[in-house]
């Protein structure tokens, strides 16, 4: 019988045959393109969606660039401005790919997305940069997607789904990269102001300033940016009020050296219920209940929220060197600030009662900041039969924890008013240090194999007063090393053609909770670890965008836990098989429409182990993904149909948790007003409607976890139909 990693291995075999026959038949030169090492290590990925409106890469909601060498999908700012509403974060653009599913239930960027998956990675499994930084929590490395960067600032956004070269860096480049990039300043001088209201009583409003091209500063250009949102959200009374600032400036100091600045800030007050409503809620008080208005109540939206305040900042040097070296180098700072209130328990399975009274209401205070420090320095070098990169990413986190149980209407007096209220107290670091050697050979016209390697060193510090999970105190360090190879090779075949195949090794080191145990010594714990196998197939013409893969991961190291003598402790358990199929296309029929799908089948089973005699799938892993639809961008209109289909869930066990399959229809209208054009009482600037949802639809779409006493299992819906209007105005 042919099994699906016989069919995976003659496919690398057959695409490694194909290349290198191939490329012994090609005797003209092509270009691939040109390496930028300030991106992730993936390959310059600027103007991959071309410059002509009526062709098939301009329109295209995703592609993968002709020199892939993993399956990428790249979502282009063309596509960013024209289809994300007014409030989405990186979330929303990226959930239109294949084999990702995003789940956010109070409405695009209205709430922390409670899930995103690639291919069921999810989140703190996968790697996500900004302008080639990675960015994360210490403790797990998930990230924050209402938090920092949003999509008026964005350039583009690319989900590579595998590990990467040696030169992508990040602490979770295990399951993936999401790269965003920042947009460019504006070669000319520009005012803009923009805004919006939409459902949910939500407004949107903005202001842009770019300088141009300033002759009297070397030619150095500039934008600076602030925004807003408010919103009362889908959900019952979870209100949001978003406030950021975003400046970037380009400064070339000579004719081979560019220095560029990035600065942001972001706040953020938000009423949030993190946890998602039980069946027997959502039927009594509607697929939209999250929180109350009742003060007695520990799901009271006045017991519920956040405070969070962020920034990220960079200072990046690029400069051509003699003896065609290359450096890159970003020093970079960024930090998150959470101050978080919540009642005890917002599903109702636990009753009132306080130290200070039978009725008072019972809940928590926390405390989480954070704050990165590093520097990624990148150099390359040509040579006749290539080039060679190496380099090295260095940083260190400082991060403070507490938790304390109080008395929500009681001023949130100390509960009870001693030391055991204290549920956690710590600080703890996280230093991450990740060199690298990269060969890109190219032994023959358009091929390129390049091998590589990358040593991952990863230490955590923990000082706890009370540990979580323990409330005892501990003094501990834990020590983590591994080197990954890596190899790749793509061969375009011709101007339009190419194919790609991978081999790499993924590295997780664990997450901070190894250390909620009074005796870490007792667990022996390797990191997480995976085998990489891909092979893909990409074509664009002005007509047609394609591609296509195939991939298997053998993820191995899984990490469990038990509890021994009253002990918890932490060992390695067996792993999953990841595989797939993956497709993107588009085709543009004429007359300024195209036809878009993409689709996956994707497959995530346990190992058989000690543990797991009966292995069982992964949960909240879509055994498919598909999207599709129409878009047309001819002259002054821009306008987009698009479905995007997410198959069913495995629940994880809980009684009745399984996810159904579900899909959403979103919609986009805009119309763009040039200088001298169309009527005159319309000021110059571009007028937009974004829908989402159009069916109005409340399904189930994702669960998380059960209640504090295990009984039920708790979920989100899809949020209701959503309508947007939004103008920007250039002056």
């Amino acid at each position: 019988m042919l099994s699906f990693r016989n069919v995976l291995r003659y496919s690398l075999l057959g695409s490694v045959g194909l290349v290198l026959a191939s490329a012994a038949a090609q005797a003209q030169s092509t270009d691939i393109g040109a390496v930028d090492v300030s991106t992730s290590g993936h390959s310059e990925l600027s103007g991959v969606g071309g410059t002509n409106p009526q062709s098939a890469p301009y329109q295209a909601p995703t592609q993968a660039p002709v020199d892939a060498i993993q399956p990428t999908s790249v979502i282009t700012q063309q596509y960013l401005q024209n289809n994300l509403p007014p409030t989405g974060n990186y979330d929303s653009a990226i959930e239109i790919a294949p084999s990702v599913s995003t789940v956010s239930p109070n409405g695009a960027g209205l709430m922390e997305a409670s899930s995103v998956s690639i291919r069921g990675f999810q989140d703190g499994q996968f790697n996500v940069t900004f302008d080639g930084i990675p960015w994360a929590d210490s403790n797990d490395f998930t990230h924050h997607t209402t938090s920092y960067f949003m999509a008026h600032d964005l350039g583009e956004i690319s989900v590579d789904r595998g590990p990467g070269t040696a030169s992508t860096v990040g602490d979770a480049t295990f399951g993936g990269t999401v790269s965003i990039l920042s947009k460019d300043p504006s070669t000319t001088q520009k005012r803009e102001i923009y805004g919006g209201y939409g459902s949910f009583n939500t407004g949107s409003f903005g202001a842009e300033y770019d300088t141009g091209i300033l002759d009297q500063a070397n030619g150095a250009s500039g934008f600076v940016d602030a925004e807003g949102i408010l919103s009362d959200g889908y959900l019952t009374n979870s209100s949001l009020d978003r406030k950021n600032a975003f400046a970037k400036a380009v400064v070339p100091l000579s004719s081979d050296t560019t220095m560029t600045f990035v600065m942001m800030y972001n706040t953020l007050h938000q009423n949030v219920n993190n946890f998602g409503a039980t069946k027997a809620q959502i039927a009594k008080y509607g697929p939209s209940f999250a929180l109350s208005n009742d003060p007695s109540n520990q799901n009271y939206y006045g017991y519920n929220y956040d405070l969070i305040q962020t920034d990220m900042e960079y200072v990046g040097i690029k400069s051509y060197l003699a003896g065609g070296i290359t450096l890159d180098n970003k020093i970079y700072t960024y930090g998150y600030t959470h101050h978080g209130f919540n009642g005890e328990d917002v599903n109702g399975t636990t009753p009132n009662g306080t130290y200070y009274g039978a009725n008072n209401v019972p809940g928590q205070t926390m405390q989480n900041d954070n704050r990165s420090f590093g520097d990624i320095l990148r150099l390359q070098k040509d040579f006749a039969f290539g080039d060679v990169k190496t380099g090295v990413w260095i940083d260190h986190q400082v991060d403070h924890r507490q938790q304390y149980e109080v008395d929500m209407s009681n001023g949130m007096a100390l509960n009870p008013p001693n030391a055991t209220a204290i549920d956690r107290l710590m600080d703890d670091t996280l230093d991450t240090v990740q060199p690298y050697l990269q060969v890109d050979f190219k032994p023959l016209d358009g091929l390129t194999i390049s091998p590589g390697i990358k040593y991952n060193w990863f230490q955590r510090y923990l000082n706890a007063p009370v540990n979580q999970g323990t409330g005892t105190p501990l003094i501990t360090t834990a020590t983590y090393a591994k080197a990954t190879p890596s190899v790749s090779a793509n061969y375009q075949l011709n101007n339009t053609t190419s194919v790609y195949a991978q081999v790499a090794q993924g590295f997780l080191a664990p997450n901070l909770n190894i250390l909620y145990t009074t005796n870490p010594a007792a667990s022996h714990v390797n990191p997480q670890e995976s085998w990489n196998y891909q092979t893909g197939a990409v074509y664009h013409s002005n007509r047609l965008t394609l591609s296509g893969d195939v991939y298997f991961i053998d993820f191995s190291n899984y990490i469990g836990s038990k509890s021994v003598g009253g002990v918890k402790e932490f060992f390695n358990d067996g792993g999953v098989i990841y595989k797939g199929i993956e497709a993107e296309a588009t085709y543009y029929v004429g007359n300024g429409f195209s036809l878009y799908a993409n689709a996956s089948a994707n497959s995530a089973k346990q190992k058989r182990s000690a543990s797991t005699p009966n292995p069982t799938l992964i949960p909240l892993t879509p055994d498919s993904t598909a999207a599709g639809g129409v878009i047309y961008n001819q002259g002054n209109i821009y306008a987009s149909l698009l479905e995007k289909w997410v198959g069913a869930q495995y629940g994880g066990g809980a009684p009745d948790a399984n996810i159904d399959p579900y899909a959403t229809l979103n919609a986009s209208l805009g119309y763009t007003k040039k200088k001298g054009e169309g009527p005159a009482w319309l000021p110059d600037g571009t007028y937009r409607v974004t829908m989402e949802n159009l069916f109005d639809t409340h399904v189930i779409i994702g669960n998380n976890g059960t209640t504090n006493d295990g009984s039920q299992a708790l979920y989100w819906t899809m949020p209701g139909r959503s309508i947007f209007a939004s103008a920007s105005m250039e002056f």
